[in-house]
C-alpha cells in the first residue's frame, strides 16, 4: 500500500471508503488517494507558511462533498498540533454535512466544522471567521469553482487552491453567440461541438486566472497528477501579493469581448 503516506490514519481511510474494512484498496480508490495526497503535498508548504505567521490557521474547503481533502489535511498536518487551527467544510448537501460532522466526532478531530450553507450564506455567516488563510476547492463542478473564488476574495484569503472540474457555462455562451464572432478566424477554434466544449473549459480557467490576477494575486497553473489518473487535472494556486491589477483586468475584458462572452462579465467580476 505504497500510496498511503507514512503516519496517515488507516482508520480514517477506511471511514472514507478509500480502504476496505480489511485494509485493501481497489483501482478507483488508489487513483483517488493519489490525487488527494498529491494535492496535500502542494498545500502543506502553504500551511507551514501560514503557521510561521500565526498558529491558528483558517482553511475553508468549498464544495467539500464528503470532505476527503479536509479530513486528510487535518490527519496529516494538523492532528495533535492544532494550536487553534481550524478546517471548515462548506457543502450544500445536508446529508453529507451530517456524515462529516459524525465522522469528525468519531475520530476526535475537534478543529473541524461543517456547514450546510450556500455561497452567499458562507460569505456572511457568523460561523466562519471574517478573514481566512487558505481556500480550497477540489473537483468542484460547473460554477462551484467560481463560487469558491468569490468566497476567497470576500474573505481576503492569502492562498487559493483550485482543481476545477467540468464547466459548461462558458461553452454554452460560446455556442449561443457563435454567429457574432464567425467573422473572426478565431471562431474556428470552437466551431465544432467537441471543440466548443473543450475550448470552453480551457477559456473558463484562463478567465479565472485573469480574475485572480486582477485582484492582486500571483497565479501558477500546473498538473495535479498524470493525465492517466484524471482528465480533470489542472491545478491553480493563487498567492495574494497585492500585485498591479489594471493590466490583467483589461486583458480579462478584452478576452470576453473577443470571444463574445461579455454577458459573463459579472461571473468574472473585477473590483473597481
Amino acid at each position: 500500500m505504497h500510496e498511503i503516506t507514512p503516519g496517515q490514519s488507516v482508520e480514517l481511510l477506511k471511514e472514507l471508503h478509500i480502504l476496505t474494512r480489511d485494509g485493501k484498496m481497489n483501482q478507483d480508490s488508489r487513483r483517488k488517494i493519489k490525487q488527494v495526497n498529491h494535492l496535500c503535498q502542494f498545500i502543506e508548504p502553504l500551511l507551514e507558511e501560514v503557521r510561521a505567521e500565526h498558529a491558528d490557521i483558517r482553511l475553508v474547503d468549498h464544495g467539500a462533498g464528503k470532505s476527503y481533502l479536509g479530513f486528510l489535511l487535518y490527519d496529516l498536518f494538523l492532528k495533535g498540533r492544532e494550536a487553534g487551527a481550524h478546517i471548515y467544510g462548506i457543502e450544500t448537501r445536508a446529508e453529507l454535512v451530517e456524515k462529516s460532522r459524525a465522522l469528525a466526532a468519531r475520530l476526535g478531530f475537534p478543529g473541524m466544522s461543517f456547514l450546510n450553507v450556500s455561497v452567499e450564506q458562507s460569505i456572511t455567516s457568523d460561523q466562519l471567521p471574517p478573514q481566512v488563510d487558505i481556500v480550497t476547492a477540489l473537483h468542484a463542478c460547473d460554477t462551484a469553482t467560481d463560487d469558491a473564488i468569490r468566497f476567497a476574495l470576500a474573505k481576503q484569503a492569502a492562498f487559493i487552491v483550485l482543481v476545477p472540474c467540468c464547466q459548461a457555462e462558458v461553452a454554452a455562451v460560446l455556442r449561443k453567440n457563435k454567429g457574432k464572432v464567425l467573422v473572426s478566424p478565431l471562431a474556428e477554434i470552437w466551431r465544432h461541438p467537441l471543440h466548443t466544449r473543450e475550448f470552453g473549459s480551457h477559456v473558463t480557467n484562463v478567465l479565472r486566472c485573469l480574475q485572480l490576477e486582477a485582484h492582486g494575486y500571483q497565479v501558477s497553473v500546473t498538473e495535479l497528477v498524470g493525465w492517466e489518473h484524471s482528465m480533470k487535472n489542472e491545478l491553480i494556486i493563487a498567492r495574494y501579493k497585492n500585485l498591479p491589477r489594471q493590466r490583467p483586468a483589461e486583458r480579462l475584458m478584452e478576452l470576453l469581448q473577443a470571444l463574445g462572452l461579455e454577458e459573463l462579465g459579472s461571473r468574472f467580476f473585477v473590483r473597481p
